[in-house]
């Protein structure tokens, strides 16, 4: 037998760690949450051998394994796992965050402990299935077996109308991806095999041919899931719900991972698959993607709820994303993706902040708050830099992505100027509404008597802020290590859709 990747090691620690959970009856609620713990940190650390161990040189796949696990008259289907400069950071980004969701469920979670652990663990390991899959059949077991332990967490842990939220999510969720069963199908078929290199290999040599109307429905097919998980306007309605009713790890997981599978879907799939109908239709989604910017900062000022205003903001943040993947270039994909990980660190820790408010007062209404910087201090200051991250204040993380991604859109050959000016209201907006949050809860007189008393953060809220706050700086003041990684892969993508388009403008 073959040696085992890292990359299986990574995606299977997870799933290992589930195995004491589930049969070993005389842990203790401590010793469940210490286990997981442990195990997602391990993971993490394993995760960082993979990023040393990646040749920045090497476009195309890396540490790959490959095994056969369905074999039909007409089709293969296998266990096919790999990273490459799209996906690297992704997975990176998914072992970061998790060990800080699970750190932070430490106090609020009293209930039902070995369960919710066991779900925590359960989303690592699809996530992570869904950022290094490379087979189209195995691709689509990991993304609808993130519904679940979502679906149970929302409905489980969440709030008042938890019930109606996950059930919401669920049910928009599923819809799109029945239309991407439908086209991996189709392509599988047609292909005799679902694993995704060789499909392309085919598109490539011509043994495979996608007649233009064909390709424009399979983009279609796949574009359906994607949109509805970033969640692109209009078919983001059931983000909001999700996000105010979720635990504080459940939205910070959401936020910080789950959204990032429609963005990373996109470049993974619809831009190399259908190059021809993503120069099409880049048009239209960005629209779709500029309106969302815009809608989504508009809406964030109007909120009373943190959480929702959160929640909408990151409407108008993947909007961003969206815009630069559909500039069609390398300078917009690499900003994309990029910002795909900003996304998920700074609105993480925002959920965070959210969660550790509601923990000590049991609201997340804005008007309950006010001065509470001279009360909780230390608190008050890790929070001012996230949300100046999310921001997009110079120096700090988002800055970089939002720029490198209007960079893209600006010399895109597939894009008007006009989507760059009308994204770029969104920056103005998003540090309006930023700074009324931050200037509603933190600033202004203490004059509420329960404020008074909040204490500052307890270990587990430091240890769960810090990181986030240490990667707000390293992406800010070191982007360039980060491009380094994606750049060869993200190129040879850009040069074969520049070819494309080159081609289908000639005929």
């Amino acid at each position: 037998m073959e040696d085992i990747s890292l990359v299986t090691v990574v995606l299977m620690l997870p799933l290992l760690g589930v195995i004491p959970l589930l049969f070993v009856r005389s842990l203790t609620d401590q010793t469940i949450k210490w286990l997981t713990l442990t195990v997602s940190l391990v993971t993490f650390g394993l995760s960082l051998l993979l990023l040393n161990n990646f040749d920045t040189n090497v476009a195309g796949l890396q540490m790959a394994q490959k095994w056969e696990w369905i074999s039909g008259n007409s089709f293969t289907i296998s266990y096919y796992v790999g990273v490459d400069g799209i996906s690297i950071w992704l997975v990176l980004l998914t072992t970061f965050i998790m060990p800080i969701a699970i750190l932070a469920s430490f106090e609020p979670i009293k209930q039902r402990v070995r369960l919710y652990y066991l779900f925590l663990l359960l989303m690592e390991w699809a996530m992570i299935g869904v950022f290094v899959a490379q087979d189209l059949f195995l691709f689509y077991v990991f993304w609808e077996v993130t519904l679940i332990p979502m679906y149970f967490l929302i409905g489980i842990w969440g709030s008042e109308d938890r019930i109606y939220a996950a059930i919401k999510f669920f049910l928009y969720t599923m819809a799109g991806s029945l239309l991407m069963l439908l086209a991996i199908l189709w392509l599988g078929v047609e292909a005799g095999t679902f694993s995704l290199p060789d499909i392309f290999a085919q598109l490539n040599s011509g043994e495979l041919v996608l007649d233009t109307n064909t390709a424009r429905w399979l983009f279609l097919a796949f574009a359906a899931a994607f949109a509805v998980k970033v969640p692109m306007w209009p078919l983001h309605s059931w983000l909001p719900d999700a996000h105010v009713q979720a635990p504080t790890a459940g939205s910070v997981i959401l936020a910080g991972v789950m959204l990032k599978m429609g963005t990373y879907g996109f470049v993974r799939f619809n831009l190399p698959l259908f190059p021809e109908a993503s120069k099409t239709f880049a048009p239209y989604i960005a629209v779709l993607a500029v309106i969302g910017i815009i809608y989504g900062a508009w809406v964030s000022y109007g909120q009373d709820n943190i959480k929702k205003l959160i929640a909408y903001s990151s409407i108008s943040h993947l909007g961003f994303v969206m815009l630069g993947i559909f500039a069609l270039n390398t300078t917009g994909i690499q900003g994309g993706i990029l910002q795909m990980v900003n996304h998920g660190i700074s609105t993480g820790g925002l959920f965070l902040m959210v969660g550790m408010l509601y923990d000590r007062r049991h609201t997340r209404m804005m008007n309950a708050f006010g001065g509470i910087w001279k009360a909780m201090p230390l608190f008050s200051g890790l929070s001012l830099v996230i949300i100046l991250s999310s921001m997009g204040l110079p120096g700090l993380n988002g800055f970089v992505g939002e720029f490198t991604i209007l960079l893209g859109s600006a010399g895109s050959e597939v894009l008007s100027l006009w989507f760059t000016a009308f994204a770029a209201i969104g920056i103005i907006l998003a540090a309006i509404y930023m700074l009324y949050l931050f200037n509603t809860v933190f600033m202004g007189e203490l004059d509420k008597e329960e404020n008074k008393r909040l204490p500052d953060l307890h270990w587990q809220e430091l240890w769960s802020l810090i990181p986030i706050v240490i990667m707000v700086f390293a992406i800010g003041l070191q982007a360039g290590y980060f491009f380094d990684y994606m750049d060869s892969s993200v190129r040879d993508l850009a040069q074969y859709l520049g070819d494309t388009i080159a081609a289908t403008a000639g005929r």
